[in-house]
């Protein structure tokens, strides 16, 4: 998969289709109705699951034969589907939300309630913790950890803006705040908390709000901050 320019999102977000997806449980005498080929269905003459766009199934729950029915969906004319995960390489814990568009390195690990919006990059062996946001076509390199709560601020509109980087090698602390055009080098730390306004230097820390540099990235730092290669295996 390429990487997606902003304009080529608006484009694709604008051209899509926009979808109300429904899953629908009906009973009764089915053998009455006539389902739509848009319409995705299992069971039999009594009781069926049905899937499709809100449209079709409301159009078939007016038909005759229908004694009772239920109805599921969790989203409205969206126009962006998740991320098709099956031949991902990479750990994806439940209750996260990716969407279509995205890319995913090998040994890359997604915990639980990250949300990562469309065209965002993950490099390889990359740990995106609980309940990070990254906006959209957010950049994180191979080999970084972004802490549980981090936001890395996303930018489809206007085309012109620059997206968040964070190069390979970077730990950024819990509950951070990344800037949309930030860029922070490789090697760098970014303290728990921070708001990150402006670039930040390789292997250097910062910290505080706007942060700035603490120190550079010394033996010390690295004994506190260093990755788990064990946590990225599958």
């Amino acid at each position: 998969m390429k990487e997606m320019s902003a304009q080529e999102i608006i484009q694709y977000i604008g051209s899509a289709k926009k979808k109300t997806e429904t899953k629908a449980y009906i009973k009764g005498d089915l053998s009455k109705l006539t389902y739509s080929n848009a319409l995705r269905v299992f069971g039999d003459e009594h009781v069926a699951t049905v899937f499709g766009d809100w449209s079709d199934i409301a159009a078939l729950l007016e038909q005759d034969g229908i004694d009772d029915f239920e109805i599921e969906n969790n989203v409205r004319n969206s126009a962006v589907p998740l991320l098709d995960l099956r031949n991902i390489n990479a750990r994806i814990e439940p209750g996260t939300t990716i969407r279509d568009q995205v890319q995913i390195g090998d040994n890359a690990v997604i915990m639980m309630g990250a949300v990562i919006n469309i065209g965002c990059e993950i490099g390889a062996d990359s740990m995106i913790d609980m309940g990070v946001v990254m906006g959209g076509r957010a950049v994180v390199g191979k080999h970084s950890h972004i802490g549980a709560g981090a936001v890395l601020a996303g930018v489809i509109e206007p085309a012109s803006a620059k997206p968040v980087v964070v190069e390979d090698n970077v730990l950024v602390g819990a509950n951070a705040v990344i800037i949309e055009g930030v860029r922070i080098g490789e090697g760098a730390v970014v303290a728990a908390g921070s708001i990150v306004t402006k670039d930040v230097a390789p292997y250097t820390v910062v910290a505080g709000n706007p942060a700035r540099k603490v120190k550079d990235v010394d033996a010390k730092t690295e004994s506190k901050t260093g990755l788990e290669d064990d946590l990225r295996k599958l």
